[in-house]
């Protein structure tokens, strides 16, 4: 039987996921099928119901806005998905009561090893643009390059029935010190930090783009990830290249998480993780590595 899996999300056309997954599993010879498949937040429950009834699911990948949906949704979450609240991964294992679904978080490797690549120093002094899941995973991220303290820039923190941001629970359980800051204050944050995040949307850094440029302070050496991959550049990204820093897009992040998804999904049968890595490179136009 030929193995499944699958991308979730909403939308999801514009997912490069499945070219990732694929060419590393025609490397890896996986007889598996990958798969985008549109599903709302509040489809989220019912949809894991469903395909644990299915036969031959593997894994799926999970995007915006159903990162907290699904890890409410599987039976048991890893250590790191449980202390973030947030999952993008899921993988079916056969359990006494049936198929067991279990959520993980690629997004703290993919964050790490893309801010790496791109010669991101330890414990910098870091900045978070957005407040929501992949934030949350931003803080992981920036707690294992060495930070003991991260500062967040949103235009609202929101948490559940009124109590603390899920970015500073987070931060709590992690052990480290988390400011929430006003989005009047992004751009000159972004002139300060030597590495941002910006967990936004496509385009939902744009508007501090321009007064970010107008600050005039150059960035050489300083590392900006935009979470976001197309448009690319984005606004924000343009900037900050002409500011001369470095800039590393979505993209990157999105090759990493997923190395460590066909790790989880291909079990034994994973193999030569730079050959993967470069196979999947070539799939989505990235440099090899």
């Amino acid at each position: 039987m030929t193995r499944r899996a699958a991308v979730l999300g909403h939308p999801i056309a514009h997912s490069r996921s499945p070219e990732l997954h694929r060419a590393a599993y025609r490397y890896l010879e996986f007889d598996c099928d990958y798969a985008a498949i549109d599903v709302e937040e509040e489809a989220a429950a019912d949809f894991a119901a469903a395909v644990r009834q299915e036969p031959g699911w593997n894994g799926l990948s999970v995007t915006m806005p159903l990162k907290s949906a699904m890890a409410a949704a599987v039976d048991t979450l890893d250590p790191l998905a449980e202390a973030l609240g947030v999952i993008n991964t899921v993988t079916f294992e056969p359990g006494a009561g049936g198929t067991v679904l279990t959520g993980w978080n690629t997004d703290v490797a993919g964050l790490v090893n893309a801010l790496r690549h791109a010669g991101a120093g330890d414990a910098p002094k870091a900045a978070v643009l957005g407040a929501g899941g992949t934030a949350t995973a931003a803080v992981a991220a920036l707690t294992e390059l060495g930070c003991s303290s991260v500062d967040i820039y949103a235009r609202s923190f929101r948490g559940d029935a009124g109590g603390q941001p899920a970015v500073q629970e987070v931060g709590s359980r992690l052990g480290t010190d988390v400011a929430l800051h006003g989005w009047d204050m992004a751009a000159a944050a972004c002139a300060e930090a030597d590495v941002v995040i910006c967990t936004l949307p496509p385009r939902g850094a744009d508007g501090i783009a321009g007064e970010f440029a107008d600050l005039g302070r150059r960035r050489d050496g300083a590392v900006l990830l935009d979470a976001a991959y197309d448009p690319w550049p984005s606004a924000i990204a343009a900037a900050w290249q002409a500011a001369g820093g470095t800039i590393v897009p979505g993209l990157e992040m999105l090759l990493y998480q997923a190395v460590e998804q066909v790790r989880l999904f291909t079990r034994d049968a994973f193999r030569d993780e730079r050959a993967v890595i470069n196979v999947m490179c070539d799939a989505v136009g990235l440099p090899q590595r």
